[in-house]
């Protein structure tokens, strides 16, 4: 590995190995959406919790109307109606009928439901033209989707929407979640200014922390975006240390290379943060540690958008999906057939902006970690390993799609 850099991968593991799950509590349902189930939960009622009819009908015997069709009707009296929520009539008597709604109870005695196309919608006396085909047509029968004491929902499950109206269905008001991590998002440069504000003729928008920001969102966590700071060591401590109160996490982009105006790296190594280099293209300079009281950990990202992108994928975003106890942490990458030679430098594992259809993969724009207009039009990143030197037409490569 040229000039004993750090491999993608050792450097990911010393992350993950550092950072713990946050402690989980119990959240109300729409709070924990997106979030991973900490606790594995059992059902409290059976669905559904009673025998009920699947269809606007008439509930009735199987036997009274088993002989049913247009040529010899069945009568049956109209003793009672049943409507869901309303159940007035709890028992029905042999030779006679009750209008039923969907979802409603069953009432002892009926065992099949008639749909009200099957007959001539009578009041006070009902014509049956067609019989059912057997016993218990067009009754959900408890317990029939869920028992009581089944296991509904394990740890570890993203709670979707799906996943939440089942907890609401067997009655959970609350689940056991770890909560979204607060991650603080810091820029540093003296050129940078916030858009919408007049450049200079040497100065550029702050395009990183909104990228940066926007990336945590999506990940499911809640992102600070605090904004510019000077290319001054004190200033750059003062507004980190004013954020340290907020965050579980904490995000710089920008003054982590070699040159003299590397703020983050001056103002953090005596703290003792690692920095060096990762065998990586973009994102080759990267740091990782821990400050403050709290020892809250910090991940300072290159300032290129591209490179500060695509460390947040590889870097950032397993640490806060452990955070969050999301499984799996590391996104796993899906194998595409590439549609135009590459070449890569030996020794670095390059992530290449690129178009992925579903089968195939296509490069995106040069390799300039300053490209955002490029990132903006890809949606996956070619993964080209450290020992692979160039890539031919038609091969099989690792893909790592953006929008999952």
């Amino acid at each position: 590995m040229p000039n004993s850099l750090t491999s993608v991968d050792d450097l990911r593991d010393r992350i993950l190995g550092d950072i713990e799950p946050l402690p989980a509590y119990p959240q109300q349902l729409m709070d924990a959406f997106g979030l991973a189930s900490a606790e594995d939960v059992h059902a409290d009622v059976s669905l559904p919790g009673f025998d009920n009819s699947s269809h606007d009908g008439y509930a009735v015997r199987f036997e009274d109307v088993a002989t049913a069709t247009e040529q010899r009707p069945v009568h049956l009296p109209v003793v009672g109606e049943i409507a869901a929520g309303q159940a007035g009539l709890l028992a029905l008597s042999p030779g006679t009928s009750a209008k039923i709604m969907t979802g409603a109870p069953m009432p002892t005695g009926a065992d099949t439901v008639v749909p009200y196309e099957w007959t001539d919608r009578g009041v006070a006396r009902v014509v049956i033209t067609r019989a059912p085909s057997d016993r218990g047509e067009h009754v959900r029968l408890l317990g029939d989707d869920v028992r009581q004491g089944d296991l509904v929902l394990s740890e570890g499950a993203i709670l979707g929407p799906r996943q939440l109206g089942l907890l609401a269905a067997v009655g959970r008001a609350t689940v056991a979640t770890r909560p979204r991590p607060r991650v603080v998002i810091l820029s540093t440069g003296s050129e940078l200014r916030e858009p919408g504000q007049p450049l200079g003729h040497d100065s550029i928008y702050d395009g990183n922390s909104y990228l940066l920001a926007a990336a945590v969102r999506r990940a499911g966590a809640i992102a600070y975006r605090v904004g510019i700071v000077p290319d001054e060591p004190a200033k750059f401590l003062e507004a980190l240390n004013d954020q340290l109160v907020r965050a579980d996490l904490v995000i710089t982009s920008g003054g982590v290379s070699q040159g003299d105006f590397d703020v983050v790296k001056e103002a953090l190594r005596p703290e003792g943060v690692w920095f060096g280099g990762v065998a990586m293209q973009p994102g080759k300079p990267q740091g990782y540690g821990r400050v403050g009281e709290d020892r809250i950990p910090i991940f300072t990202l290159p300032g290129n958008p591209v490179s500060a992108y695509v460390s947040f994928r590889v870097f950032v975003l397993p640490a806060l999906r452990r955070l969050m106890g999301m499984r799996p942490e590391v996104a796993p990458t899906v194998s595409a057939r590439l549609t135009h030679a590459v070449t890569s430098r030996p020794g670095l594992r390059q992530f290449l902006r690129a178009e992925y259809d579903g089968s195939s993969v296509s490069p995106v724009g040069g390799p300039g970690s300053h490209l955002i207009g490029d990132l903006a039009q890809a949606n996956a990143l070619l993964v080209v390993p450290e020992e692979t030197t160039g890539l031919e037409a038609g091969a099989t490569v690792d893909v790592l799609p953006l929008d999952d």
